[in-house]
């Protein structure tokens, strides 16, 4: 990494050993003094080295050890994530209040800003509280005072309706500090758990992050990964040799890519730290600070009456053709420009905030291109979180409609299909924000109650290639044409035909009111623009109670 020191790294080893140079010069200068004797000015010359020194954190060497793992220090991340000048940094001198084991064994040190950054600035121009573990210091261990940093962090975000940003990069509990390191994340985890939407609370894990110390980010909103470095699980590589016999890797265990595809304990997947701080950038421009405001008003030069023609050519005549979804969504929000939640877990069912009209959405949609778009139990449990994420932080729902269903298989039914999908239920019916949906194509069986009148959608709009119904054709006509079909078995396509013409007209529905209206679908970013404007002030009085049981 030597060669890229000039471009990429700010905080290099010769930065840091400057600063440690001149701190040992000013002991040296003032080694025979007492603090009473000094001057006024002599005593903000030292003070001032001294938190010169601190900013270096761990130090020459671990600064380099930091690098050649090809990551940014917490000062980098701090330079690359907030607008310059505006950090301010809350708990410098702080340091462990441990006896023991050496933690204050090394001259002008003492553990750091005790292994962690915190405070507060401007990102974009609005305010965001942020603790970032450093790996320098000890290896960004856990303890008393580093947890009392960032409770104090958090409390006064939530104080002062603000997100705020936690960057894990630690070696877990400073096991030095013995019970007041397991007592901080008690404390830690108490303060995700009753913060829960009040204010968004985001993660980054951008190292290791281990065994208890993954609770609170998995407590959290969600969770950005970066590739080839985050290491999340609860028992690592060791104990499973150990207890299992099975030799597996920290990356096949809990990398990046395993936990944003396979676990889904991962929101938001990375190439590396630069990509990472980017769709941070990005969330937060479209989230409020809490659950008290609304997310801010961009426009987006994008006229909100834009008709969109090509639509009808990206949807396949036939109705058991795939097509990407993204198409469609890519081509009704401002500017084409949707960041997916969870893109890599339950690909099945794509969620994705966007703008239209420069208002911040949050879009579900089902995606044919993936398994016909059937709705999966990973699908399900990332569709729930997100409607309630979007509810949470008053983010208008907006959902595309077609699917043929649950996924037909023992698997998942053995996995508890129905309890996951019932999630979905849940939190779309629960949710009180404007809620729009389109039904494009198909929207068969219980899968295709989402973003229906039933469950509490605000506006329904079907284009003219529509079909609601509680089973696919086939099965419909298979399970009502019975006697027919066995005194005729090659009438099938026929029955199935006159089906479609009765009851998959979307004119059927729409008389019976179960839907608002047919458009055309050059008109759908119009008519959803101008429905935003018209909700934007919309409130629901709910039923008073403790709080919700959730499915299962």
């Amino acid at each position: 990494m030597a060669e890229e020191k000039g471009a990429k790294w700010t905080t290099t080893e010769e930065w840091a050993q400057e600063k440690e140079k001149k701190y040992k010069e000013f002991i040296e200068k003032y080694k025979d003094k007492k603090w009473a004797d000094l001057t006024t000015d002599e005593k903000c010359e030292i003070v001032l080295a001294k938190k010169s020194l601190l900013e270096r954190m761990g130090g020459a060497k671990t600064i380099k050890r930091q690098h050649e793992r090809n990551k940014y220090t917490s000062r980098e991340r701090i330079e690359r994530l907030f607008d310059p000048g505006t950090f301010v940094e809350v708990g410098r001198h702080a340091r462990s209040r441990g006896l023991h084991y050496g933690l204050h064994d090394v001259p002008g040190e003492e553990l750091a800003a005790d292994g962690i950054v915190a405070g507060y600035g401007l990102v974009n121009g609005r305010p965001l509280y942020f603790f970032c573990q450093d790996f320098t210091v000890w290896g960004g261990t856990l303890g008393r005072i580093h947890a009392d940093k960032i409770m104090r962090v958090a409390g006064e975000a939530v104080q002062n309706n603000c997100p705020i940003l936690y960057i894990a990069d630690s070696g877990g509990a400073r096991i030095q500090e013995g019970t007041d390191s397991l007592a901080g994340y008690g404390d830690l985890f108490y303060c995700n758990s009753i913060y829960s939407g009040s204010v968004p609370q985001l993660c980054a894990i951008i190292g290791p992050c281990a065994g208890g110390a993954v609770y609170s980010p998995a407590l959290m909103d969600c969770i950005f990964m970066v590739e080839g470095l985050t290491e999340a699980f609860i028992t690592g590589p060791i104990v499973i040799k150990a207890v299992l016999g099975e030799d597996v890797s920290k990356e096949t265990l809990g990398g990046a890519r395993v936990n944003c595809e396979r676990s889904g304990n991962g929101t938001f997947y990375a190439l590396d730290e630069d990509e990472c701080l980017a769709q941070i950038k990005k969330l937060l421009s479209l989230i409020p600070g809490s659950a008290r405001e609304k997310p801010p008003r961009v426009d987006m030069g994008d006229p909100a009456n834009r008709l969109i023609p090509e639509l009808c050519g990206i949807l396949p005549s036939d109705p058991e053709a795939t097509y990407d979804v993204k198409e469609i969504l890519r081509k009704v929000v401002d500017k084409g420009d949707i960041f997916e939640w969870m893109e890599l877990f339950g690909p099945s069912i794509t969620c994705a905030f966007a703008r239209m009209d420069g208002y911040s959405v949050g879009i579900i949609a089902h995606n044919p291109a993936n398994l016909g778009g059937a709705v999966t139990r990973d699908a399900s449990d990332k569709t729930a979180r997100f409607i309630r994420f979007c509810d949470a932080y008053n983010i208008p729902i907006i959902t595309f409609v077609d699917t043929p269903g649950f996924i037909a298989s023992k698997a998942e039914e053995l996995g508890g299909l129905i309890r996951h999908n019932a999630k979905i239920i849940h939190a779309y019916s629960e949710a009180t924000v404007p809620k729009i949906s389109v039904i494009t194509r198909k929207a068969y069986g219980g899968p295709g109650l989402l973003g229906s009148k039933m469950l509490g959608a605000d506006l329904v709009l079907t284009w003219p290639t529509s079909e609601m119904s509680p089973a696919s054709p086939d099965v419909a006509v298979k399970a009502i044409e019975k006697d027919a079909l066995a005194a005729a078995p090659g009438k099938l396509e026929e029955l199935i035909k006159d089906y479609r013409s009765r009851i998959l007209n979307p004119e059927v529905p729409a008389g019976d009111f179960y839907i608002d209206e047919i458009i055309d679908p050059a008109e759908t970013r119009k008519v959803i623009c101008l429905a935003l404007k018209m909700f934007e002030k919309k409130i629901v009085d709910t039923l008073f109670k403790k709080h919700n049981i959730k499915p299962h």
